[in-house]
């Protein structure tokens, strides 16, 4: 089984590798005080893909982390891989590590003919607080299955199997899988990779921009029905907890505005569009998640999302002795509701 070779038209030239032009865009206030300040860029693209609003550095290249998910999975349809509904969802997920992502994980797994011992990610304990936190009061260790992305490596080592491409080496950034993959990333970013590392994971990470990953996402929403990349979409929306798990945010982000798809990545890495192309990007500079949500439902706000929708997503309240004294509020500029700002104790 081989992939669709056809080529795109040619990527434009991989953004500057240079230290992030990041700009305030979250105030943590206590007591109508800044008390610390969330660095990181902001970019919205309209539904025509021009860029609509922008914070800080959009064109610098950076890791998405687990927001290129998606675009791997798209890479593996196009390979073969003969997943849909919640097995696809999981295949592009960061998932928590519930009882229903090792299910499924082992389900792919034993598609392909093989077995947890031939997952090459690294051995972790489940994400998902509450998971996790079961899993050490049972004396569980950290395993392969359990990590976040093992749904994802799990459909690599399947798409290995259906092209018969090599096991050992499935990783490594030379293997067919991982150069079809980068080709995607370049061919739905709309730039060449800048820059290739090595995540979390143990697979390859691609450098892009916060504006060419928008695009990208924008790209998957508006996608003709039963491409790979919509058929990607689809899942994750119709699967939501099982891209991510009971309780994450960003499943609740889909749920709470229809036709919404969203990643989320570490390092504080967002991305979100909408099914007419309108798409947000978000980096926080220091990696705070705290900061990562009310900014993302700021930034879908400016791209027209009623701001009653986002309400649940403002960002956790700030305690002092218990009872809530401030928060992380998105800065002015990014803000369109009209909020109240530092200096005031409304």
């Amino acid at each position: 089984m081989n992939p669709t070779t056809t080529a795109p038209a040619s990527p434009a030239e991989a953004p500057p590798i240079r230290e992030p032009r990041h700009v305030p865009v979250a105030h943590l206030v206590r007591g109508g005080v800044v008390e610390g300040v969330h660095y990181g860029s902001v970019v919205v693209l309209g539904a025509d893909g021009a860029v609509d609003f922008r914070l800080g550095d959009i064109e610098a290249a950076f890791y998405p982390r687990s927001a290129l998910k998606p675009l791997q999975a798209v890479a593996m349809l196009r390979a073969g891989l003969p997943l849909d509904g919640d097995l696809l969802s999981l295949a592009a997920a960061s998932h928590s590590g519930e009882e229903r992502h090792l299910a499924g994980t082992r389900r792919v797994l034993r598609a392909a003919g093989l077995t947890e011992d031939d997952l090459r990610n690294v051995p972790d304990l489940p994400y998902g607080p509450h998971t996790r936190d079961t899993w050490i009061r049972e004396g569980r260790p950290p395993s392969r299955l359990a990590q976040n992305c093992s749904g994802k490596h799990a459909a690599m080592l399947y798409t290995c199997v259906l092209n018969d491409w090599p096991l050992a080496g499935h990783l490594d950034a030379d293997h067919p899988l991982q150069g079809l993959i980068a080709r995607t990333v370049e061919e739905f970013t709309g730039q060449r990779v800048a820059r290739v590392t090595v995540d979390g994971c143990g697979a390859p990470l691609f450098s892009v921009s916060l504006r060419g990953l928008a695009r990208a996402m924008a790209r998957m929403t508006t996608a003709p029905a039963g491409t790979p990349e919509a058929r990607v979409a689809d899942a994750m929306r119709e699967h939501a907890e099982m891209a991510s798990g009971a309780g994450r945010d960003v499943a609740a982000l889909m749920s709470a505005v229809p036709g919404l798809l969203a990643k989320d990545g570490f390092e504080g890495v967002q991305v979100a569009a909408l099914p007419d192309g309108r798409a947000i990007a978000v980096k926080i500079s220091d990696g705070a998640n705290r900061a990562r949500v009310p900014v993302a439902a700021a930034a879908l706000a400016r791209a027209g999302v009623d701001p009653a929708a986002l309400s649940a997503f403002a960002g956790e309240p700030l305690l002092g002795g218990g009872l809530p004294v401030g928060s992380v509020r998105p800065v002015a500029e990014l803000d369109v509701t009209g909020g109240s700002r530092p200096g005031t104790d409304s």
